[in-house]
């Protein structure tokens, strides 16, 4: 059955049961978009409102759930199209940012975690019926042609294609019709902000077949500048996307949708988009930090003041501007495809969703300052596949059951590499204090130096240089609707996924640089090439050929001349010069660090079930009763440890509900409201465990920081949400939450920066603490005044504003890292046709000019978005 024909058949159904007519034809049904639809001069019912968020087109009112709606409409009149503003208009919900990869999505104060390659998202986000299992496809690119975004919170997966274990952003996007219609946008806006939007389509073949084309161009600068490059401003904005879709109807019981979709690499300048602070010079117990190895103490060296006016001061604590010499653009780009089958086959229908998507990342970093230190400071390349495919049967609704039952099955194939390069001057910088003091003496230590570290490239051990990942699931799921009696409805549903999640990492030196001579002999069994020597140079145990070598670097960095006898030469070296060769051996040493051949990790192997049981009781038609138990699990992830396979369980999570949904007030006021608890058992972030290759080299028990399970999490609390539209003209929608997310068995955290002093544990016990990234309290309202003026015209304001209390940037909890609650107000103001065939609205984006840092560690922070003010043309072709 064609999505169209089921939606009007919904909308007539709900026209009779409330005697509300259905929504006119090119318009939307959802959210308040419903109570907007031909400019209302009196109060209208929104109870008609309704949602896709179970397969089906419900009433939001009957769906016993939390979830919360909102409209395209909404978001275009604001000019709203990535994930981080999305997500300001719908209650419990935040995005973490970071970088297009590393960005993460948060339910109930749950889902700030360090991301890897291995890991599922824990908030799920599906796009016209295709999953997207990696957070990147998400916070990359824009969402634009959107009918409506619906969040469901809680577990999900005895109906949605991949489970997720606190919930799921559903993103509906507008699908082709056979009615001709073409819209655009042109914003023009500070910082030479440029964003062109076009969505038009129509019949192809009348009654046949049909396509609609989306397509957006955004450029524009950022608001920090970098004075090394004037032409790179964080964080610019180029992106450019299309998506192209054929709707096939060769009769009533059959059709096909096919949708093509294309983001064309392109960089934005994200990383680096912080301002550094002056590192504080006592620990968390009182003593002293010596700055040993901070930035203050590096660029106070003679290397670093001799030929440059840079320093400290003025420079690396500018708070106005970043000063990178070798910083790129994030390139990042993306690719989808998929077909949306759809066969009517009486009293069932018969869906199949084929889907394909890819997604590039590639990130060149810089140490934050105009020397050569670092060539890439901690680079990444990542190649993401990914192949979907679901088949769902869904029975018609009515009787005593209705139900539906499916396959899912997803295979993702992802290959990634961590890379680090270094710089002429990252020896100067990387040396201990000592070290540098002995090299810098005279010509020769500071050509070992150089040497040391000098284009040295590696696929770097963060947490593994090289992987190759490949994960597979495979699920049959179902969910029914009991209807016990005419009030009464029992929900249950099941689902169980096997999942095979394998990884195969190494990390080598892929370029030795101009020092391969300083190289250690072998790390972790892995052959280096360089000779055996002592911590003050005297050579060690070596052969003819390692002697030669030693020769070598004697001849080079101090003159000596080669003679007939191995090691003689380097044996001719003063106790000073011996020295100076082992200083730029630890260094180099240091920073290769540990290196291993092609090691396969330990994979996770298991059937996951999940399940919800959720009664839901109808006192009237205005008012249900709602309570659920949704249970969950996310796949566990196989990782390597410096090496060592580290794999990690699944999370499990228990979800608990109960709640009331309500139309008030002759339906003018849609008011929803819940209590939940949510338990989480193994959730997956940062934590410290046992490092058993730095043990075994040691000699004595090692820790490291890895991904690793948290005993256990909980979150509790209560969120409404609602819409009212009982004033002339005007629709107000609002939300807000109140959060108690914390861990409640966490005994192995990793100590924060203000912990490093001597004598601190490797760990700490966090249990009872607030989880980072989690809000008290959040509150969000939006409102849209539209009113007829000058006979055929239409004035409009619209606002949104989303508040939140203060809450901890640092995964490790750090005292420097509390960031102040705030409060981002954006504003739409605009004058147009009443027919939509033009407009023009000023923008503004955050338009208190709110400055709370997003972000701050006890030595940096990343500033606020600052205000921004547009100019958005609109209308019809």
């Amino acid at each position: 059955m064609r999505l169209k024909q089921a939606l009007d058949k919904t909308e007539q159904e709900l026209a009779a049961k409330t005697g509300i007519a259905p929504a006119a034809a090119g318009t939307t049904s959802t959210g308040p978009e419903a109570a907007q639809a031909d400019l209302v001069e009196e109060p209208q019912a929104l109870d008609t409102v309704v949602v896709r968020s179970r397969n089906r087109i419900e009433r939001l009112q009957d769906v016993p759930l939390s979830v919360s709606v909102v409209t395209g409409t909404e978001l275009d009149r604001t000019g709203t199209s990535d994930i981080a503003e999305i997500t300001q208009r719908v209650g419990n919900i935040s995005l973490n940012r970071g970088n297009q990869r590393t960005s993460s999505l948060s339910i109930r104060g749950i889902g700030k975690q360090g991301q890897t390659e291995a890991q599922d998202p824990s908030v799920g986000v599906i796009v016209d019926g295709v999953n997207y299992a990696y957070n990147a496809l998400t916070s990359s690119y824009n969402f634009h042609d959107v009918e409506a975004v619906e969040v469901t919170r809680g577990p999900q997966g005895t109906l949605l294609g991949k489970n997720t274990s606190l919930g799921v952003i559903n993103v509906v996007t507008r699908k082709p019709s056979f009615t001709p219609s073409a819209d655009y946008s042109l914003t023009f806006g500070e910082r030479d902000r440029l964003v062109g939007k076009l969505a038009a389509g129509g019949p192809v073949v009348d009654g046949l077949l049909a396509w609609r084309g989306s397509f957006v161009v955004e450029k524009g600068q950022g608001d920090i500048n970098n004075r090394d490059n004037r032409n790179i401003t964080y964080q610019n904005i180029d992106r450019a996307s299309g998506r192209v879709q054929f709707l096939l109807t060769p009769s009533p019981d059959f059709s096909a949708r096919l949708a093509f979709e294309l983001v064309p690499r392109a960089g934005e300048t994200t990383n680096g988009r912080s301002i550094n602070t002056p590192t504080p010079t006592r620990y968390a117990d009182g003593s002293v930090n010596t700055l040993g190895t901070d930035a203050s103490t590096r660029l106070g060296r003679r290397w670093f003041t001799q030929q440059s006016t840079y320093n400290y001061l003025n420079n690396y604590l500018d708070n106005d501007s970043v000063n990178n010499d070798t910083v790129r653009p994030l390139v990042t780009g993306s690719r989808g495809a998929s077909a949306e089958l759809n066969w009517n086959l009486g009293d069932h229908t018969l869906t199949s969703i084929t889907a394909f998507r890819d997604y590039h990342f590639d990130a060149t970093n810089d140490d934050g300052t105009p020397f050569d230190i670092y060539r890439n400071a901690g680079g990444f390349w990542n190649d993401y596949r990914q192949i979907s495919q679901e088949l769902r049967l869904s029975s018609n609704t009515g009787g005593f059951v209705d139900y539906q039952a499916g396959l899912y099955l997803m295979k993702v194939d992802n290959n990634v590499e961590y890379r680090r390069k270094w710089g002429n001057d990252a020896g100067a910088w990387f040396a201990t204090t000592a070290q540098y003091n002995r090299l810098d003496a005279d010509g020769a230590g500071r050509y070992l130096m150089q040497n040391s570290l000098d284009r040295l490239l590696m696929a770097y051990n963060s947490p593994t240089g090289d992987q190759t990942i490949e994960n597979k699931s495979a699920a049959i799921f179902g969910q029914a609707n009991w209807h016990l009696s005419e009030p009464l409805t029992l929900t249950t549903g099941i689902r169980f996924t096997r999942e095979d999640r394998r990884n195969t990492g190494s990390t080598f030196i892929r370029d030795n640089g101009n020092g391969s001579e300083l190289n250690p002999v072998e790390v972790n069994g892995v052959q280096l090439g360089g000779f055996d020597s002592t911590a003050n140079g005297s050579l060690g145990t070596n052969t003819a050929a390692q002697l030669g070598l030693a020769d070598q670097v004697a001849n080079k960095y101090f003159g000596t001349a080669i003679t007939a006898t191995p090691g003689a030469a380097y044996g001719s070296l003063t106790a000073a010069q011996r020295q100076q060769v082992a200083d730029a051996k630890r260094i180099r040493a240091s920073a290769i660090g540990v290196v291993f051949n092609k090691t396969e990790a330990e994979p996770f192997k298991e059937i996951q079930p999940a399940f919800v049981i959720s009664p839901t009781y109808k006192v009237n038609e205005n008012l249900n009763l709602y309570t659920s138990w949704q249970y969950g699990e996310k796949a566990g992830i196989s990782q390597l440890t410096n090496g060592v396979s580290n794999k990690i369980d699944g999370e499990k999570t228990n979800s608990f509900e109960v709640g009331f949904k309500s139309a008030l007030l002759d339906k003018t006021l849609i008011l929803n409201a819940n209590l939940y608890l949510t338990k989480i058992k193994d959730y997956q972030q940062s934590v410290r465990v046992f490092d058993e290759y730095n043990s075994l080299l040691a000699g004595e028990t090692r820790y490291a920081t890895a991904t690793g399970n948290v005993p256990k999490v909980q979150s509790k609390g209560v969120e409404f949400d609602g819409v009212y539209a009982g004033i002339r003209n005007t629709t107000i929608r609002f939300s807000g939450a109140y959060t108690d997310a914390r861990y409640k068995d966490f005994p192995n955290a990793a100590q924060p920066a203000e912990n490093g002093f001597a004598g601190a544990d490797p760990y700490r016990d966090l249990s009872g603490k607030t989880l980072p990234g989690a809000s008290k309290f959040t509150f969000n309202i939006g409102a849209d005044y539209r009113r007829p003026v000058l006979g055929d015209k239409e004035f409009h304001v619209s606002f949104n504003t989303a508040y939140n209390t203060s809450y901890n940037s640092d995964n490790s909890l750090s005292s420097y890292s509390k960031v102040p609650g705030k409060s981002v107000t954006d504003v739409a103001i605009g004058l147009g046709a009443r027919n939509k065939s033009y407009d023009l609205s000023l923008l503004v984006k955050n338009v208190f000019d709110d400055d709370t840092v997003q972000s701050q560690t006890w030595n940096s922070y990343v500033p606020a978005n600052p205000r921004w003010f547009g100019l958005m043309f609109s209308g019809k072709l």
